[in-house]
């Protein structure tokens, strides 16, 4: 598996940020969205030098513009989360030229991973299960996506999501074995797909590409799983509270990804949807992503002696 290996960096190096923290979504319906400027202000602020791209159009689509807007809030792109329609060879043709579309923005943009998400309908993520025979399609598409990615000099790596196609922990196993392709380690998406987060990135360790990183409220995920709540509205109710606040073993997990010795990359992240008109959001926004960054940091001398060597991180 290809990744980005350099210098060694320190886990709050390698901690960046997505717009969804501060309620930015690709999920059809979702929220109202701040101003760009407004959010990427937010993100420095709070400490982060690397964000993920968010929803398609939210930020520049041209590589350059991309590039100086980030640049003059001192960021730098990490990767951008893709929605492809993969089940069905009638629109093989056009989904890999949209995937080609998309690599080309988040290479051009500085950005490394190519985070994939298989979905029923742009539009409409999850209309039904998958039939055996689709499976097969979107493992080959996978591996024509590794393709593109690679061509722009990008990791693909699938991200198991609630309310999408591959969404349980059954249907993220069944792609791993039919596929090569990397994975995102979400740890609150695979939770809400029935997975023990703590076993799948132990036996999938070599398969992980990237970590999306946040806690669970169990209660509002209960809820949310039996179909009481709609994702958003588990969110709006608390469902990804600051890190080490919910019911996740955090500690856990990141010390066995840090143990792997692999420099993997994390995303914060901290799904937010927001009413328009809110005067307190921004403020709670980064208030929840700060108290995740001091969570993080209280994990560096548990991880430093363990054998790590790590470096201070000036955030707040």
């Amino acid at each position: 598996m290809r990744g980005y290996r350099g210098a060694h960096m320190n886990l709050l190096e390698r901690t960046a940020t997505a717009p969804i923290s501060w309620g930015v979504c690709e999920m059809p319906g979702w929220g109202y969205q701040l101003p760009v400027e407004a959010v990427l202000t937010e993100m420095h602020n709070a400490g982060f030098t690397y964000t993920e791209l968010g929803s398609l159009g939210y930020l520049p689509t041209e590589p350059d513009g991309l590039s100086a807007l980030l640049k003059r809030h001192h960021l730098s792109l990490l990767g951008g989360f893709v929605p492809l329609v993969l089940h069905d060879p009638s629109q093989a043709k056009s989904t890999l030229a949209s995937a080609a579309d998309s690599a080309a923005l988040i290479a051009g943009g500085g950005g490394r991973f190519f985070v994939s998400c298989v979905v029923s309908h742009p539009d409409d993520w999850r209309q039904r299960p998958l039939a055996v025979d689709e499976w097969q399609v979107v493992a080959g598409m996978l591996g024509e996506v590794d393709r593109v990615a690679s061509d722009h000099g990008l990791t693909q790596a699938l991200h198991p999501h609630f309310g999408c196609l591959v969404e349980t922990a059954m249907e993220t196993e069944r792609i791993l074995e039919n596929s090569d392709t990397a994975l995102v380690l979400d740890t609150a998406h695979l939770l809400l797909g029935g997975a023990d987060v703590a076993d799948m990135a132990k036996r999938h360790l070599d398969r992980i590409a990237l970590v999306h990183i946040k806690d669970v409220n169990l209660g509002i995920a209960a809820q949310v799983k039996a179909g009481e709540l709609s994702l958003m509205q588990g969110v709006q109710h608390g469902l990804f509270p600051p890190l080490g606040q919910g019911g996740l073993p955090i500690a856990e997990i990141v010390d066995l990804l840090e143990k792997s010795g692999r420099d993997l990359w994390y995303v914060l992240e901290q799904d937010a949807a927001i009413a328009e008109g809110d005067p307190s959001a921004i403020a709670r926004l980064r208030f929840d992503a700060c108290q995740s960054i001091d969570f993080l940091r209280s994990l560096e001398p548990v991880l430093a002696g363990a054998g790590a060597s790590h470096k201070q991180q000036n955030l707040p």
